[in-house]
C-alpha cells in the first residue's frame, strides 16, 4: 500500500539473496563448463540506499565487504584456477593472468651506436704513445714513429691529409688537443682505424673540389712557423709542399712553375695571396700559356713567369728554324 521502512527492509533483503543466487549460478556455469575467458569479474551495482536509515547503510556495507569478486585465471593445463579479489585496498594483491612479457632485444641502431662510440681515454693512450718526453705535443720523433705505425713516409701526402684533419697549426708538431679532437672527427681512437679514415679521405680529394680547395688553403698555413709569426712561406717549404699537395691531381703547368722558382734564388718567398691565386692560375691556363691575360689581376709572378716561358718558347722556335736553314 504505502511505503513504509519495512517494506523497504523487506526489498533490500530480497535483493541481496537474489543478488546472491546470480553469483552462485554464475560460479556454476564457469566451474562446469570451462569459461575460456581469461578473467571474468562480476562487480554488484551498487544497492539503492535509504537516507536516513543506518539499518539500512550497515547492511549495504557488509554486503560489499562480504562479497568477493571471482576472477579465472587459465593456467597452462587449460584449467581455471578462481581468483577471489575483494573491492577493498587492504586485500591481498591480484595474481597476475597473463605472463611477463621478455624484454624487448636492443634495436640495431642501439648496437651500431655503441660499436661507433668513440672512447677519447683510448685516444689520450694513443697520443701518450708518441708524445715527447718534455712536451705535451707529439714532435718530430713522434711524428716519425706515428707513420712507421701507420706503415707511411713522413713525406706521404696522407701525413699532410693526417694534418689537415687534425688541423694541426705548424709541421712536426700535434699538440694533446690537436691530436684527441681530430680523431673524434675523424670518429676513430686506432691506428686501424686512423689507415682506414685516411684511405677514404684520400679517394674522396680526387672527385671533391672543394675538399681539395680547403686541403691547399691549410698547406699554406701549415707550412708556416707561426713561433717567429711567419707569414711569407720560405721559396724552398713552397717548392716542397706544392709538389705535395698536388701529388695525385698534379696540373700541367706545376713542373715548369717548380723548376722556374728554383733557377731564381732571388725569389725568397710566397705570399699567401700568390698561394692561393696559384691555384686558380692552375685551372685558368692549363697547360696552354697562351690563354694568360697580364691585364688581368694576376701576381705579378706569374706575370714574370708567363713572360720567361714565353721567351723560353721563342728561343727554341727559333734554334729550330736556324737548324732548318742550316
Amino acid at each position: 500500500m504505502g511505503h513504509c521502512l519495512s517494506c523497504f527492509k523487506e526489498q533490500a533483503n530480497t535483493e541481496i539473496v537474489t543478488t546472491q543466487r546470480k553469483k552462485d549460478e554464475m560460479r556454476e556455469i564457469v566451474t562446469t563448463n570451462q569459461v575460456p575467458t581469461v578473467m571474468v569479474s562480476d562487480y554488484p551495482q551498487e544497492e539503492p540506499l535509504l537516507h536516513n536509515n543506518q539499518n539500512n547503510i550497515n547492511s549495504h556495507r557488509n554486503m560489499q565487504n562480504a562479497n568477493t569478486v571471482n576472477s579465472y585465471d587459465e593456467t597452462s593445463t587449460g584449467e581455471l584456477t578462481i581468483i577471489q579479489k575483494s573491492h577493498t585496498n587492504s586485500d591481498k594483491i591480484l595474481k597476475p593472468f597473463y605472463q611477463k612479457l621478455p624484454s624487448l632485444p636492443r634495436t640495431m641502431s642501439s648496437i651500431s651506436s655503441n660499436e661507433s662510440r668513440i672512447s677519447e681515454n683510448k685516444i689520450n693512450q694513443l697520443f701518450d704513445l708518441y708524445k715527447d718526453s718534455l712536451e705535451d705535443a707529439i714532435l718530430a720523433e713522434g711524428i716519425e714513429n706515428l707513420c712507421n705505425d701507420l706503415q707511411l713516409n713522413p713525406d706521404d701526402f696522407k701525413v699532410l691529409v693526417l694534418a689537415w684533419k687534425l688541423n694541426a697549426s705548424q709541421m712536426c708538431r700535434f699538440t694533446r688537443q690537436e691530436f684527441v679532437q681530430g680523431l673524434k672527427n675523424l670518429k676513430t681512437d686506432s691506428i686501424k682505424g686512423v689507415q682506414t679514415k685516411l684511405n677514404e679521405i684520400t679517394s674522396d680529394l680526387t672527385r671533391d673540389s672543394e675538399n681539395f680547395k680547403d686541403l691547399y688553403r691549410f698547406t699554406f698555413k701549415f707550412g708556416l712557423d707561426v713561433s717567429i709569426g711567419q707569414r711569407i712561406l720560405p721559396a724552398d717549404i713552397a717548392i716542397l709542399l706544392w709538389r705535395l699537395v698536388f701529388t695525385n691531381n698534379e696540373p700541367p703547368i706545376l713542373d715548369k712553375w717548380l723548376k722556374y722558382l728554383e733557377k731564381n734564388p732571388h725569389i725568397r718567398g710566397i705570399p699567401k695571396d700568390t698561394w692561393y691565386m696559384f691555384l686558380n692560375f692552375c685551372e685558368y691556363i692549363g697547360d696552354d700559356l697562351s690563354s694568360y691575360d697580364d691585364n688581368e689581376a694576376w701576381p705579378s709572378l706569374f706575370d714574370d713567369f708567363v713572360e720567361y716561358e714565353n721567351d723560353q718558347m721563342n728561343q727554341n722556335i727559333t734554334k729550330t728554324d736556324m737548324k732548318i736553314e742550316d
